[in-house]
């Protein structure tokens, strides 16, 4: 043929290649021209591209009916032709998003009776009901499970059924047309199965309908050895739990085959919903791992789930627990107080039944685990854990107190590894500041406000000095000058080697800085109403405040985490820790 490739047959039965008139005919559509060539050599529609395609597929991928319509009415034999991917034309026509084209596909294979076409499998093993549902084509599908229902049974490369894809895109009317096959496979990725998916998207109509006709799904566990029970609780599902509780409450007592009860993994993500359905309907539910003794009160301990916490607190079924110790002899107070989580251990503390006083396997009780966690000694929730386990226990002052030389010892010691680094960095920067801040109240001891009297008998004495407002101006500033000239003293002092006073010199200059800076603004603020105030008085009083305010308003600021702390806690607030550097 001019122009075009040959079209017979090859040797060894394998297909001859497509002419190329044929290839582009087939890509626009174009039935006459594919007519003609056939009409001159019938077996030219047999041909195919380097990938197994014939026109009828290439015709497929663009959705070409007519053109469909007009080669399987010359040769029907096209409808079981499969490409090097597995796929026949009604696969080609489903994967393209062709719904229509598949579907007179579909037509043309019943007429025929092809059943092997229409439950081909390409080479993952999807099948046309597979594509169908996994692209959105509802319709396609239920036209697919009515043609040929047993495409419900197959399943691809990762073990994925067609329920299983239904009921992951939520498509009810699909699901349900599968469930309705005896057979029908419910399998899914990763050893899951449909009733697991119902569990992940809160369908508790699925799940009801699935529990009702397969209830062994209920029991049956995926490759992380979870259970459609446990993964309602963990994704915190509580009207699918409710749907599979009511219809058999026996699912409540599940303990995994690694030994964690429901109302452990509930309190792994602090779900108190489902805790609180698994509990209306299993008074009784394991609330501990049987191989460790660890409860769902430590779980939600060592997660900082404050509100499940409470919640078990008070919860009647649950008040055994509250001393269990696991299998190091730890109780949740032992969790919580290792944890530094102060909100927890109040909680804890205030309950009726605890006791303070129980040790674990090595002898200590809950206060002594402060010092695995020594590294947290110097923050705001260390502290207050430490005095709260103070209070509870007035009778083991003498193990807090000693715990805490401990600690601060620990402290102390890690603090030396770099304190030199640490306070040159910090005495360049305050050695600067406090040199700016004398220079500035030095040089305002000789200029200061309203100038010098030059009359006979008073000359060279100040104007304002007898006002009040002056007199406060010559003590602040001599004050700012002395504390800041004092800071960079230290800062001079603190280039000595000794450890021990580089430790702790930080924390008196932090503070002597703050006064030298309250000082100078004072100094400025009293200057400046000095001159001004007979004047502008408002506008001198605005000046004098906002100067004096702004500072201390810093520091309050800054310290107000402790300040809360300290009126929280009355009289067994102790700083000393948070004092140091």
């Amino acid at each position: 043929m001019e122009g075009g490739a040959a079209t017979t047959r090859s040797s060894g039965g394998a297909q001859a290649p497509m002419d190329r008139r044929l290839m582009a005919a087939a890509k626009s559509g174009d039935a006459t021209s594919m007519i003609d060539l056939a009409h001159d050599d019938p077996g030219v529609l047999l041909g195919t591209t380097p990938q197994g395609n014939t026109c009828l597929h290439i015709s497929s991928m663009h959705g070409h009916q007519g053109f469909c319509n007009e080669a399987l009415r010359l040769n029907q034999s096209l409808l079981t032709a499969v490409n090097a991917d597995g796929e026949t034309p009604l696969l080609t026509a489903v994967t393209r998003g062709h719904a229509s084209l598949a579907s007179f596909l579909l037509g043309r294979c019943r007429d025929q009776q092809l059943s092997e076409a229409i439950l081909a499998q390409d080479k993952h093993r999807y099948n046309a009901l597979h594509h169908a549902i996994r692209s959105g084509h509802r319709e396609l599908a239920l036209e697919l499970i009515a043609a040929e229902p047993a495409l419900s049974r197959a399943v691809n490369k990762y073990n994925e059924s067609p329920m299983f894809i239904a009921v992951m895109r939520n498509y009810e009317e699909v699901f349900e047309r599968l469930l309705g096959i005896p057979d029908s496979g419910h399998g899914g990725a990763c050893a899951c199965n449909a009733l697991l998916a119902a569990v992940r998207n809160g369908n508790s109509v699925i799940a009801k309908k699935i529990i009702e006709t397969r209830p062994r799904l209920a029991t049956e566990e995926d490759m992380d050895a979870n259970t459609p029970m446990r993964m309602a609780v963990l994704w915190d599902q509580i009207d699918v739990l409710r749907v599979l509780l009511e219809h058999d409450c026996s699912l409540g007592y599940e303990v995994s085959t690694r030994g964690n009860a429901l109302l452990t993994s509930a309190a792994f993500r602090g779900n108190v919903g489902v805790a609180r359905e698994l509990l209306n309907h299993c008074p009784d539910a394991p609330s501990w791992d049987p191989n460790d003794d660890w409860t769902c009160l430590h779980e939600a301990v060592s997660e900082g789930h404050e509100n499940f916490v409470e919640f078990i607190l008070r919860a009647p079924q649950l008040q055994k627990i509250v001393n269990v110790r696991n299998r190091k002899g730890d109780t949740a107070l032992h969790i919580a107080v290792q944890k530094c989580n102060p909100k927890i251990v109040s909680a804890l503390l205030l309950h009726q039944d605890i006791d303070v006083t129980v040790v674990n396997n090595i002898g200590n009780p809950a206060t002594w685990q402060l010092s695995a966690v020594s590294d947290h000694a110097k923050t705001l929730n260390w502290n207050e854990v430490s005095m709260l386990m103070l209070k509870a226990d007035p009778e083991g002052a003498a193990c807090t107190y000693n715990l805490k030389n401990v600690v601060k010892a620990t402290v102390a010691k890690a603090s030396r590894k770099d304190v030199r680094s640490l306070t040159q960095t910090y005495t360049s920067n305050t050695s600067l500041v406090a040199i700016l801040i004398a220079t500035i109240t030095f040089a305002a001891a000789f200029t200061l406000p309203g100038g010098y009297s030059s009359d006979a008998g008073s000359e060279g004495v100040p104007i304002m000095s007898r006002k009040l407002a002056f007199q406060a101006f010559l003590i602040s500033d001599t004050l700012a000058m002395c504390s800041s000239l004092a800071v960079a003293f230290i800062c001079i002092l603190a280039r000595w080697e000794d450890l021990e006073f580089l430790l702790y010199y930080r924390s008196f200059t932090k503070k002597l800085m703050w006064f030298a800076y309250v000082a100078t603004t004072t100094a400025f603020a009293t200057g400046l109403y000095t001159v001004l105030a007979p004047r502008l008085l408002w506008l001198a009083i605005a000046i004098c405040i906002l100067p004096i305010l702004l500072p201390t308003l810093t520091k309050l600021l800054g310290e107000w985490p402790v300040l809360k702390l300290k009126f929280r806690l009355g009289r067994t607030f102790n700083s000393d820790l948070l004092d140091m550097v």
